[in-house]
């Protein structure tokens, strides 16, 4: 009979804990979608990106298989597989880095 009070127990702490963590990514994908960025989109190529948006601040090299390619804005980087772009990744402004 102590031992269902102990794991009922225990399950009751853990509860606040994974709670806290669902809102914290929620607030922070809410923040990146809230952001009027302009950026390349998933499915454009490395082509249409560089007529869009201007040569990057950095080309870095492929690494490996399938190549992934990172180009680095001043306000995101873009991966592209091949010569389409996989995501964009905000960068985080120096105040909110330092939170």
């Amino acid at each position: 009979m102590k031992h269902p009070l102990i794991s009922l127990a225990a399950c009751t702490l853990l509860l606040p804990v994974s709670g806290m963590s669902d809102v914290l990514l929620i607030d922070a994908v809410k923040a990146e979608q809230q952001a009027n960025i302009p950026r390349p989109h998933r499915g454009e190529t490395m082509k249409a990106v560089e007529q869009r948006f201007g040569a990057p601040v950095t080309k870095h090299a492929a690494v490996g298989d399938p190549p992934i390619t990172r180009w680095d804005y001043p306000a995101y980087s873009v991966y592209f597989e091949y010569d389409r772009v996989l995501t964009t990744v905000l960068k985080r402004n120096k105040a909110s880095s330092s939170q």
